[in-house]
Parts: structure tokens; C-alpha cells; sequence
């Protein structure tokens, strides 16, 4: 099975850290030259654009990994709030997301073949033209790091991404799109969603809603089938997941493990 694709963004000049501070959710003008952090672009609602990972490869370079979603839409868009700003954004071709060895957690680099590298400790992954397939889902699913589909985009918030446990979003440091909401969702809490592992007794679709009796209580994210015991990430409400095993329409799911806001 081909690994999946994005396109990477670069976001260049003497602003760069201060336009994307003042885009993004998490905090990047504390990210140091080669290290990397999740983030996300959200909207003024909230609602959760596009789920990144961000690398600073030099002091005036950034470059953005979208995990979902169409590049050329999110850079076209991020275009529009230039102005003045002294910042250039340029859109990558596709590359593949493949397995690495273990690297530092959250340091990142350009190796020889111009591929980026993102440390995460006990493993890595590559964006670039290695094409290994997609044995780093897995690691991904367990850990909840999602990839949203098109069905999530727009669609979820924060919490139900589990973007504070990730370090994605800060209220530390000025405003931000969507951060009103955010912040209210922080402080004063009541988000009734949260991202969950569970061990599926059938194959999920990434972007399938998940239904109890007619009613959307839930979307996958993305599935794991390639071991012998297939697993799913995906945004369930709490009131549908209070026991260890849930019937939803055409499955039952065993919850694994519940991931904090």
C-alpha cells in the first residue's frame, strides 16, 4: 500500500515567526531553529482548519506540514492575511509520509535528499520521496496524532483533537484566530467530545460517521488494518462512551483509550 501524501508549506522572510504566531495556535515564535511542534489554523469559530506539524529549519524559515486538507486551499488562504507583513509562501510537491528511525523528540531536519525529518523519540517520519507505506499509522493511531479526512475538516474542535495534551495551542501568547472560543473551551471546559482509540470488530473508513440509533455520535479518523488487530482513532461524544464496548450502526468498538483535551 503507497504511503499518503501532502504538500508541505514554506513560510520565508524576516516575519515569518511573527506572521505564523499570529495565524497559528501554538506558539512559534518560542520554537527553536530545528525543532518542530504541532499547531493548528483554526477559524473564527474555532473549528479546526487544518491540523499541522510545524518545523523551523532556519530563524526565518518555516515549513508546515498539513496532516489533511488541500495545501493549495490552506496557503491561498493564508495569503490573504500578508499585507504588509515581509513573508513568502510557497506550496511543495506532494510528498510521501513514510517511517524513520528513532531521532530526538521534536527536532527536525532537511537530510541529504531534501526530505524533512520529524523526531519523535522512539521512531521518526519522513515527508519526502521515500515511499515506505504506511507502517507509522499505527504508531500514530495509539499515540493520537490524527490525520484529519475531509469529512473532519472545519468540523471539530480543539478539544476533540486532543490539540492541548499536544502542546498545539497556547493562550500565553496574543490573540489568534478562533482563540476567544478556544480559550473559552480551555478555561471554562464543557466539550463534550474526545479522541479515542478503539480495537473495531469490522474495517472503519477514515471520514465515516459513526451512528447510534440514526443519530451522529461520532467520525473516524483514520484505521490501522495492516496488523492482525486492526485499531481506529476517532472522535466519539462522551455520552456514547462511558462503557468498555459500544454498538454503533454496522459495528461494535471496544474503547482502548481515551485522550485528555
Amino acid at each position: 500500500m503507497p504511503s499518503r501524501t501532502t504538500r508541505p508549506i514554506t513560510l520565508a522572510g524576516p516575519d515569518a515567526a511573527a506572521f505564523a504566531n499570529a495565524q497559528l495556535s501554538s506558539d512559534v515564535l518560542n520554537l527553536g531553529t530545528g525543532r518542530w511542534q504541532w499547531s493548528g489554523w483554526l477559524d473564527p469559530k474555532g473549528r479546526v482548519r487544518a491540523l499541522l506539524q510545524v518545523a523551523r529549519v532556519a530563524d526565518d524559515r518555516f515549513i508546515i506540514v498539513p496532516r489533511g486538507g488541500d495545501s493549495d486551499v490552506l496557503a491561498n488562504d493564508l495569503k490573504r492575511f500578508v499585507f504588509r507583513s515581509k513573508v513568502s509562501i510557497t506550496i511543495g510537491d506532494a510528498c510521501f509520509v513514510a517511517d524513520g528511525d528513532a531521532h530526538d523528540d521534536m527536532h527536525a531536519y532537511e537530510d541529504e535528499h531534501g526530505a524533512l525529518v520529524f523526531g519523535e523519540g522512539d521512531a521518526s517520519i519522513h515527508i519526502g520521496m521515500r515511499d515506505d507505506g504506511d507502517a507509522w499509522i499505527a504508531r500514530h493511531v495509539e499515540k493520537g496524532f490524527a490525520w484529519l479526512p475531509d469529512e473532519a475538516l472545519d468540523a471539530l474542535l480543539p478539544p476533540a483533537l486532543s490539540m492541548e495534551r499536544m502542546l498545539a495551542v497556547s493562550f500565553n501568547k496574543g490573540c489568534f484566530p478562533g482563540q476567544e472560543i478556544a480559550a473559552r473551551l480551555h478555561f471554562l471546559g464543557g466539550h463534550k467530545r474526545h479522541l479515542r482509540t478503539v480495537r473495531p470488530d469490522v474495517a472503519l473508513t477514515p471520514g465515516q460517521s459513526l451512528r447510534i440509533d440514526g443519530r451522529e455520535a461520532g467520525i473516524t479518523l483514520m484505521h490501522n488494518g495492516l496488523n492482525a488487530s486492526p485499531i481506529s482513532l476517532v472522535v466519539l461524544d462522551d455520552s456514547v462512551a462511558q462503557a468498555e464496548t459500544i454498538e454503533i450502526e454496522g459495528a461494535r468498538l471496544h474503547i482502548i483509550s481515551t485522550f485528555a483535551a
